[in-house]
């Protein structure tokens, strides 16, 4: 291994770590707890080292809502794949339950996602691959649910409003999370499929 190599490597692995750090420290205490002195200071490393990998925040709590991204879209591809065999309708409601789910058990990463400035493009040519991605894992089940003459990508934005809507709502305590199962019921039990 060259020494470019090992550098290449060790910065990779250091980027790592402000991101894993940053999250750890987002979910326990919020992001308004999360700034570089915390981060330097919990990582060991100079400020100027983590200005190196971001230029303040806003990048990190990118970095974040990309990795964030990525698990979301393993964890909603496994959820649609485990009940392939039951059809649309039970994709649909695990593939629902497993956003949800995703939702609650990861609230600073989903905030990163989705509420957070973190100078991410959605929904256009510079959007990054991990985001285009998440929706392609909720577009490969809901597209197949659409119903004829619905384009499958507006169909699954809407679906995915309906989702954080959910997922913000439930969150926020406007609604009971006692209710969550028969929410997604009721959603699901509304397309047009059988």
């Amino acid at each position: 291994m060259s020494v470019q190599e090992r550098k290449e490597r060790e910065r990779a692995a250091r980027e790592r770590l402000i991101v894993a750090t940053a999250r750890e420290l987002a979910e326990q205490q919020g992001w308004d707890a999360v700034t570089t002195r915390r981060l330097a200071e919990r990582i060991e490393y100079s400020q100027p080292v983590l200005y190196s990998h971001f230029r303040g925040k806003r990048e990190i709590i990118g970095a974040v809502a990309l990795v964030g991204a990525a698990e979301m879209a393993a964890v909603l591809r496994a959820a649609a794949s485990a009940v392939d065999a039951d059809g649309p309708r039970d994709r649909v409601t695990a593939l629902a339950r497993a956003y949800l789910d995703f939702a609650e058990r990861n609230p600073a990463v989903y905030d990163a996602m989705f509420q957070l400035d973190g100078g991410l493009a959605f929904a256009h040519e510079e959007t990054p691959e991990p985001l285009k991605d998440a929706f392609a894992a909720l577009l490969e089940t809901l597209g197949e649910v659409a119903g004829d003459g619905v384009h499958p990508a507006l169909f699954t934005e809407a679906f995915w409003a309906t989702l954080h809507g959910l997922a913000t709502l439930t969150r926020a305590g406007r609604l009971p999370p006692e209710d969550t199962d028969r929410r997604v019921e009721l959603l699901v039990g509304r397309l047009a499929v059988v």
